[in-house]
């Protein structure tokens, strides 16, 4: 199946083919600046995967909440985050979910940093919970 992701504005994209390696919601609270949402729900793809790119971009370069760097790449015009690259899945291109604006988007199956979800956010039982990069969520 090929996809396509944008930018709010259109100006930047990229295409890709196949499913997602894996759909996963971010709690750290770096992502939650970053989308500007309680969460970032992103969507990973293996480099062979995307199967084009148009437009121009902005890298920005920070520490992820596990300490290693992540590359987030923007439209210079809207300021949308289209991809992100994090150090430690070298292989795989994270694109925010809300970047193909598609309903049938398959859901995520893990969510990260749950150590600092707010309080009233609620994931669907299936999901897998972690404390952090790696940790489960133990049971309350």
């Amino acid at each position: 199946m090929a996809r396509i992701a944008s930018c709010h504005c259109g100006q930047l994209s990229l295409s890709v083919e196949g499913e997602p390696a894996l759909v996963s919601a971010c709690n750290c609270t770096r992502c939650q600046r970053r989308s500007g949402s309680a969460f970032a729900l992103t969507s990973r793809w293996s480099k062979n995967q995307i199967t084009g790119r148009s437009g121009e971009s902005v890298t920005y370069a920070r520490k992820g909440a596990s300490g290693g760097k992540v590359e987030c790449v923007f439209c210079p015009q809207c300021g949308s985050t289209v991809s992100t690259v994090p150090e430690l899945l070298p292989d795989l291109i994270g694109i925010p979910v809300g970047c193909f604006a598609d309903p049938t988007f398959p859901e995520p199956k893990v969510a990260a940093w749950c150590d600092s979800k707010l309080e009233w956010v609620r994931f669907p039982q299936e999901v897998l919970l972690l404390r952090d990069q790696s940790r489960p969520l133990e049971a309350e």
